[in-house]
């Protein structure tokens, strides 16, 4: 049983969902001075798989800027995050977040690892250089706002000649008390010597043209986090899920996804290639959901369950599909029940064992789909 968090004065963090509900919960987090928008050209292909929960810190996008005050600190913002989890009924799920949504994803793993399943931790770093830069900042924007500084956003989040005007637009309309209260936060945080006790499998990706968490800093975090992966984007600056989607959604799907690429190993070692070959080439945009499904909750999570051995789930799911009729599907479970190790002899007490629980005539379609299945396998044999 997870801990549960309460939600601060009574308010949550606004945040939007995409994807189906019964999909693994994938939570977005964002830089200082963006909203979700800062997610757009990511999140709509991750939905397929996942389900996506994007939310904006306080003060950014539509998030009340009351949640935090001055001397915020990134445990606070940590804590709106699993209040807002909490409030959707997720208990545990993966994560990724940009810079200081990067720093709430490193506080999480750290002292909330039971709710952490998998990390990517983009553009970021367990340290921001110091706390006089951030404390100047808050400072300033306390003091004269927040409009001169986005003017100097796109050199401190994207390369020359590149921009995104809704996020600059973002950084300008953001409230000025919470967006220091953000820097407060930034200021005080340092995680390093709390990074080897990460245990959730973590992604760092790094934006070779970043100013402001550059390469260096994610492959600190690399070095400590036990068994972490590392990649660097080349021409990404600081937002290199907006500068970059293609290269930071190739990389996320690589390191969420695995369920679905150890359900293809099954999938292929218990079918063979010929069939997944057949059926991922007749996969369209209308099957696709259906057949990442197949991949990742009947072979990724099912099928690799070690309490029955293969022989057994043949066994199991033969006489399931003769109890429901699908012979089309019994044809070709009858070969994965042939390299998951049954004899014919087997098959067939499998199928004897089906005429007395689910009757004799559907035992009789049975046998006669086994019996021309087996000998194509005999002729194909010589």
């Amino acid at each position: 049983m997870t801990n549960r968090s309460p939600v601060p004065t009574g308010k949550l963090l606004h945040h939007r969902a995409e994807g189906p509900a019964t999909a693994p919960p994938l939570l977005l987090g964002p830089s200082l001075g963006t909203s979700t928008a800062l997610w757009d050209k990511v999140a709509p292909e991750l939905s397929v798989t996942h389900r996506i929960v994007l939310w904006d810190l306080p003060g950014h996008g539509d998030s009340p800027a009351d949640l935090i005050g001055p001397g915020a600190t990134v445990a606070e913002l940590a804590r709106l995050v699993l209040a807002l989890a909490d409030s959707l009924g997720i208990d545990r799920f993966s994560y990724a977040g940009v810079s200081l949504g990067g720093a709430v994803g490193l506080h999480l793993a750290v002292h909330h690892p039971e709710r952490v399943e998998r990390l990517a931790v983009i553009c970021s770093s367990a340290h921001f250089n110091g706390s006089k830069p951030w404390e100047e900042r808050a400072a300033r924007v306390r003091a004269e706002g927040l409009a001169e500084l986005a003017e100097g956003a796109d050199s401190r989040w994207f390369t020359p000649g590149f921009t995104v005007p809704e996020l600059i637009e973002d950084h300008r309309t953001a409230d000025p008390d919470a967006y220091a209260a953000c820097c407060d936060a930034l200021a005080a945080f340092d995680i390093r010597e709390q990074l080897p006790r990460i245990g959730a499998r973590t992604l760092l990706v790094a934006g070779r043209e970043d100013p402001a968490t550059p390469p260096a800093h994610l492959r600190e975090i690399a070095d400590a986090v036990p068994g972490a992966t590392l990649v660097e984007i080349p021409g990404a600056s600081h937002l290199a899920p907006a500068q970059c989607p293609e290269a930071v959604l190739t990389a996320l799907r690589a390191h969420l996804d695995g369920g679905a690429k150890r359900g293809m190993e099954v999938r292929r070692q218990v079918l063979g290639d010929e069939h997944v070959d057949r059926a991922q080439a007749r996969q369209s945009e209308f099957t696709a959901r259906f057949q990442d499904f197949i991949s990742r909750y009947a072979w990724g999570e099912i099928w690799t369950d070690e309490t029955l051995a293969r022989r057994e789930r043949s066994m199991i799911t033969l006489t399931a599909l003769v109890a429901h009729g699908h012979y089309d599907e019994l044809a070709m479970h009858i070969r994965a029940a042939r390299r998951n190790g049954l004899t014919p002899e087997e098959i067939g007490a499998v199928l004897l064992q089906t005429a007395v629980y689910c009757g004799v005539p559907a035992a009789n379609s049975a046998f006669a789909v086994a019996q021309r299945v087996l000998a194509e396998e005999d002729e194909a044999a010589g």
